[in-house]
């Protein structure tokens, strides 16, 4: 007999369900996120499971670190595209992951990739140095204000980064206003470069890293992050898949010739969708054949569009040129995310 089994995770309980080839269930069970906890329920089960779903919640990564760890065929469940049943009155955690084990045995549950665990810690740590230069760009939005509302003076961004502390008030009131805002840019930015220096250490000699490089406009964050949230782009069938993956392709619902509403254009990664913009923006300032593409497409429609048309070739070229394992060295050379 087979079974299979699904997990409705939550911030700090888990759902667990295994259903056997009559969709009959062997266990129901509302566990704490205690992975030996989860490991002891599945254990009379381990050499017939074909399979266990888990819900691509935020919080996943110890859990399906954990079951792989321990020999089990994990499915991360790509939650946005599971179709349930519209008319349904009454849910619960149980006929959630109820659904999932169902839509496992039948074949048909859409899952998503499974980013390495030590390449996912690398890329994780460049999303960590976006967030802080997220943060660090409020802290001047906030800073220029406070300059502008007192001084009436808009201060310019790059004379900031070149010294804020040359940005002075006479009162002391206000200089100690100003002062958190100082010490907050000096610590995010030497986060911000500790961050970044680790992360460009992983990967620098990597080839994808190094073929990102050669690219006109594209600097060493932007190939980091190219190379880091793509993974291993021969996980995508198709070119296209990957450029609708960037979110470079437009989401558009059509029916009959006619346009029934925008599709889901948030489906995909948002990092990539801005770094290939930001190439996009660098390529065509560097690049005589990638502007006069440019110029053309913007002719016929917008400068908007032209842009994003621009991105939607640059990933499109680049997926087809880069068919290799982002982690891969030649010569034998290790990084600490090769395979």
């Amino acid at each position: 007999m087979n079974y299979f089994s699904a997990i409705d995770l939550h911030s700090n309980n888990l759902v667990l369900v295994i259903l056997d080839e009559q969709d009959r269930s062997m266990v129901e069970k509302r566990l704490d996120n205690n992975l030996p906890a989860v490991l002891a329920e599945l254990e009379p089960y381990r050499e017939t499971i074909q399979g266990i779903a888990v819900e691509s919640t935020f919080n996943w990564y110890w859990l399906v670190d954990g079951l792989m760890a321990a020999g089990y065929s994990i499915h991360l469940v790509n939650t946005a595209a599971v179709q349930t049943y519209s008319g349904l009155k009454y849910s619960n955690d149980v006929h959630d992951a109820r659904w999932l084990a169902k839509l496992l045995h039948l074949g048909i549950l859409p899952t998503g990739y499974i980013y390495p665990k030590e390449q996912r810690k690398v890329r994780d740590l460049l999303r960590k140095r976006g967030g802080l230069v997220h943060q660090r760009s409020q802290n001047i939005s906030s800073f220029k204000c406070l300059y502008a509302r007192q001084q009436g003076i808009t201060l310019n961004i790059n004379a900031i980064h070149k010294d804020i502390e040359q940005f002075c008030f006479d009162d002391p009131l206000l200089e100690a206003s100003g002062a958190p805002h100082k010490h907050i840019y000096r610590l995010l930015t030497e986060e911000i470069s500790t961050l970044e220096n680790l992360v460009i250490s992983q990967i620098k000699e990597s080839d994808i890293y190094s073929h990102l490089r050669t690219t006109p406009g594209i600097g060493k964050i932007l190939a980091a992050t190219i190379s880091l949230e793509t993974g291993d782009v021969r996980r995508f069938e198709q070119v296209g898949n990957y450029a609708s993956y960037c979110r470079c392709v437009k989401s558009t619902r059509i029916s009959n010739n006619k346009i029934k509403g925008k599709g889901n254009a948030k489906c995909g990664n948002k990092y990539l969708s801005w770094a290939y913009s930001e190439a996009a923006h660098f390529a065509i300032r560097y690049n005589k054949s990638v502007k006069r593409f440019y110029e053309r497409k913007k002719r016929k429609s917008n400068g908007i569009i032209a842009m994003r048309a621009v991105a939607h070739k640059l990933a499109r070229a680049l997926s087809m040129s880069t068919h290799i394992d982002p982690f891969h060295v030649h010569h034998n050379r290790s990084t600490l995310c090769a395979a």
